[in-house]
């Protein structure tokens, strides 16, 4: 994987003008995506909403919410063109620099077992397996559970 450290990367919030290029990569990415009526939602009750912009082109995003002392990463995507070369893993040291500085001190998500790929840049990142949903993402043919991960970010186990 190549290091991302090239002077046209930034991170900044998500705006309304973003939808239409969020739901592009969204829907490259997913068989069953978000639509934009959710990323328009999420952005009005005021969820974190950020943009990984390349040249001012977007090629991720990623959205949480804070409560209290806890975080949940609801969606982190990178364009498929743009994978493999560490912009994930750059969103995600971003958004567990900001639940951190926001008084959290766990940031949970949840993966499908078969993202090998998400789950592996989840495991690099510290993320260990605490749980497991069942039926929680549509598929094809029905139901895909979820495996719920966490992260301490104070150093911490629990």
């Amino acid at each position: 994987m190549a290091a991302v450290r090239e002077p046209s990367l930034a991170i900044r919030p998500m705006v309304g003008d973003d939808v239409p290029a969020v739901m592009e990569i969204e829907q490259a990415s997913y068989s069953h995506p978000w639509s934009a009526g959710i990323f328009r939602d999420c952005l009005r009750i005021g969820y974190r909403c950020l943009v990984l912009t390349d040249a001012d082109r977007l090629c991720g995003y990623a959205i949480y919410s804070v409560a209290l002392d806890e975080a949940h990463l609801l969606n982190l995507c990178v364009h498929p063109s743009r994978r493999r070369i560490g912009l994930a893993s750059l969103l995600l040291e971003h958004v567990s620099a900001e639940v951190t500085v926001a008084g959290a001190d766990r940031l949970f998500l949840e993966v499908r077992p078969s993202n090998r790929g998400a789950i592996r840049l989840y495991g690099r990142s510290g993320f260990s397996q605490v749980g497991r949903r069942p039926g929680y993402y549509p598929v094809q043919s029905g139901r895909e559970d979820a495996l719920v991960m966490v992260r301490y970010l104070d150093g911490g186990s629990g």
